[in-house]
């Protein structure tokens, strides 16, 4: 069988690929014969298509072997071809069948053929593609011409890539190899087959390359880098070759290849990737490429811009990934920079045993001092005389770290309500640390300490972003961060920023973000509170998270109640310092009957009666205690209905008039008021109905109900703005029978869990609601 040449029916002459450049144009030998019936090759040039890269399929199987009698040139014709359906696999090494019998009873080596060719038949079958081997040919046809042509673009994909893998697998001359490199590249961005492997498989190859080369010049590494650096623009480096790159950033951290090449590349990391923890590696690289860059002459100017340009210009970041990528990116980095002191704790007490004083010295290694720490008997004189009640701390010594743990009163009592118990201890019992403590110190290397600086100045660019915060202040809810960064006070120093921003932002995802995640663990409140491990000034911070908390913490009875209980020392102390946020906080305890003990309660009316800010607060407090008590008289109305739009200023005037102890029905349908009114009406003893329909009453108003109006057994609150934020609050109200939510945004979610914690629900309205 003759081969002519393409539509214009010339000879096609052309070389063999073993004697031609891996990339060169696809050639066969001339004159070549391979049947009775003359057959004609297509050549196949780029025309947009794409393809699959194909792994396996079925197609039919026909081998030819040269003729080279007139009797096997009869047996060989066409008449007489006799075609096999296989189940082909495309591996790296070879093609092979699913069933190895007939034609295909012995795999094909991509090394044993010599060309792929698209034929064209006359008077036969068609879409068949020849594959020419020594001393045959293998037709493969498929059932139509886009099979055919994947399968075309498949076997000469894996039959090059195979042979880039032979040649740059011992390599001679580096500046062969280079050019090699070089035309791979090219190769990958022109194939037509689209696939992710397409682009990484070259990737592979320059991956291993490199791995088992290290006696690279640097000149060497940048030709490399910049060769491969078009197939780095859309996908991700494989482990060995961030590797490399790392260590380039590292020994040439102002080389321009590091902003020219690795730029794009880290942000599409920080843009795309999903998952650190699978590719741990990628997550080095970014953070050798942010120190390369921190390097520069202009040092963290340059790292600003980066952020700058991975967020955006407008307010609003595009790319939800950024923000995580990049705090993951600072929390490894910090880690790494405490990581001689985390690898020691053979040699260290773990906080369990600070806490609890229980390990045996011959349980460690003897180079250690401990020395354990006995009790303050009193935390508000503590407080009071600081520097006179503190006894012997603890002093953890391992190598250059030296903590200094205090421990009060209450992390006594907990030491003793928790003894053998195998969780793990919270932090301020176990790292707590007089305001005015200034000998704990943990001594890093020079390099850890620039490391250090550069990524928590990071996590402070981050916290300026307004539509950032909401997301980084969850992500640093849990304190993510080893025991040895918060016992370093360099370290809780610089983070003190972030902690400020977070305090200063309004919107309570943010700031609610600083109370622990669940009950029982620590948070940065605690931890910036005066007596923790972190605070380092008179108690602004705390004044100010305290501030903001109460504004609009979901329960504010249980919030005081918690501050009585851990820090009515510091309060007491602020107060008697004429801080009015803590003034405002020892007058609601006293409102609230949030302490029983009488003696406490003298206390705190003589500290509030030491400053004119106090004495004035505390005198609009008996005032206010005089007319509630005016109001709760028995007496009064049993129902009342407010005018259409009453705003809060009335309903407060109407209930300034006179006893309303008798009030159980009160109607503000279609009213103006709004979460305000509630301080009012949560003064009503004897409320059991409350109609808020369409007016402003919000979620802030919600929570303040539910923990004050306990027996209320009808609320409406149909057309409302409330939202399961403040609709949750109400599973505590025990004793609503009847609970409208017509038109709301109750989610059914919501719905569920309030039906479950309130057993005597009888009735309810959802309509116009997810729940519906």
């Amino acid at each position: 069988m003759d081969r002519t040449g393409g539509s214009g029916g010339g000879s096609d002459r052309r070389q063999t690929e073993e004697s031609k450049p891996l990339l060169g144009e696809m050639s066969a030998p001339e004159g070549n014969k391979m049947g009775a019936a003359p057959c004609r090759r297509t050549l196949l040039h780029c025309n947009g298509m794409r393809y699959k890269l194909l792994q396996e399929g079925d197609i039919q199987v026909c081998v030819i072997r040269h003729p080279r009698t007139f009797l096997s040139k009869i047996l060989t014709s066409k008449f007489l071809r006799r075609w096999e359906p296989h189940h082909l696999t495309l591996a790296d090494n070879s093609v092979a069948s699913a069933t190895p019998t007939g034609y295909m009873e012995n795999s094909i080596s991509y090394s044993a053929i010599e060309d792929v060719q698209l034929l064209s038949w006359e008077n036969a079958p068609k879409y068949c593609l020849q594959l020419t081997i020594p001393g045959g040919t293998v037709l493969l046809q498929a059932a139509n011409s886009y099979l055919r042509d994947q399968w075309f673009h498949s076997l000469q994909w894996k039959k090059k890539i195979y042979k880039y893998k032979k040649v740059l697998s011992n390599p001679s001359r580096w500046e062969v190899v280079l050019k090699e490199i070089r035309t791979l590249v090219d190769m990958a961005l022109t194939s037509p087959l689209q696939d992710d492997s397409i682009h990484q498989a070259p990737l592979e190859i320059v991956s291993k390359l490199l791995s088992e080369n290290n006696n690279l010049t640097t000149q060497d590494h940048e030709s490399i880098i910049v060769a491969i650096a078009p197939l780095l623009e859309n996908n991700h480096p494989p482990p060995d070759l961030c590797e490399f790159f790392c260590k380039h950033c590292r020994e040439r951290p102002r080389s321009m290849v590091v902003i020219e090449v690795f730029t794009p590349v880290v942000q599409r990391i920080l843009k795309h990737n999903m998952d650190f923890g699978k590719c741990p590696r990628l997550r080095l690289f970014t953070q050798e490429y942010i120190l390369a860059l921190n390097e520069l002459n202009a040092g963290m100017e340059v790292v600003k811009k980066f952020i700058q340009s991975m967020h955006g210009p407008t307010g609003q970041c595009p790319h939800p990934r950024v923000l995580p990528n990049l705090v993951a990116v600072c929390l490894a980095a910090i880690y790494s920079c405490y990581e001689e002191f985390i690898n020691s704790r053979d040699n260290s007490p773990s906080l369990k045993e600070i806490r609890n004083g229980c390990q045996q010295q011959c349980d460690r290694k003897p180079n250690l001092p401990l020395r354990l720490l006995h009790t303050s008997p009193d935390l508000v004189s503590q407080e009071a005389t600081l520097t006179e009640s503190r006894l012997k701390p603890v002093i953890v010594t391992s190598n250059e770290i030296h903590v200094e743990v205090e421990r009060n009163n209450t992390a006594n009592q907990k030491m003793t309500a928790n003894v053998g118990n195998d969780s793990e201890p919270n932090l301020i019992d176990c790292l707590m640390v007089s305001p005015t403590c200034s000998t704990m110190s943990i001594e890093l290397s020079a390099q850890a300490d620039r490391i250090l600086g550069c990524y928590v100045e990071i996590l402070k660019m981050l916290s300026d972003y307004d539509d950032w915060r909401p997301a980084l202040a969850s992500l640093l809810q849990p304190i993510p961060f080893p025991k040895e960064a918060l016992a370093h006070e360099k370290f809780t120093k610089e983070l003190k920023y972030v902690i400020q921003r977070f305090a200063e932002d309004p919107r309570q995802e943010v700031h609610s973000c600083l109370l622990s995640v669940r009950a029982g663990k620590d948070g940065w409140f605690q931890l910036y509170s005066p007596g923790g491990v972190a605070c380092d000034d008179d108690g602004e911070l705390f004044a100010s998270m305290v501030h903001i908390l109460m504004g609009s913490c979901y329960k504010t009875k249980k919030f005081l109640l918690s501050l009585a209980e851990n820090k009515l020392g510091p309060c007491m102390l602020l107060a008697l310092r004429g801080n009015q946020t803590m003034v405002e906080i020892l007058c609601l305890m006293l409102e609230y009957n949030i302490i029983d003990n009488n003696d406490t309660q003298l206390q705190i009316i003589s500290t509030l009666e030491s400053t004119d800010v106090g004495k004035r607060m505390y005198e609009q407090l008996c005032d206010r205690q005089r007319e509630l008590k005016e109001l709760q008289r028995k007496g009064g109305p049993t129902r009342l209905t407010l005018p259409s739009k009453s705003t809060d200023a009335d309903l407060a005037r109407l209930l300034s008039s006179g006893s309303f102890g008798n009030l159980e029905n009160l109607s503000l349908a279609f009213t103006n008021v709004t979460s305000a009114c509630a301080e009012h009406l949560i003064k009503l003893p004897s409320l059991k109905q409350l109609n808020l329909w369409s007016t402003q009453f919000g979620d802030a108003g919600l929570r303040l109900l539910s923990e004050h109006l306990t027996m209320l057994q009808v609320l409406n609150l149909c057309e409302t703005p409330v939202t399961d934020a403040g609709l949750l609050a109400l599973s505590s109200m025990k004793s609503l029978c009847s609970l409208n939510m017509n038109s709301t945004k109750l989610s059914a979610d919501t719905y569920e869990d309030l039906k479950a914690k309130l057993p005597n629900l009888k009735e309810v309205d959802v309509r116009y609601t997810e729940a519906w």
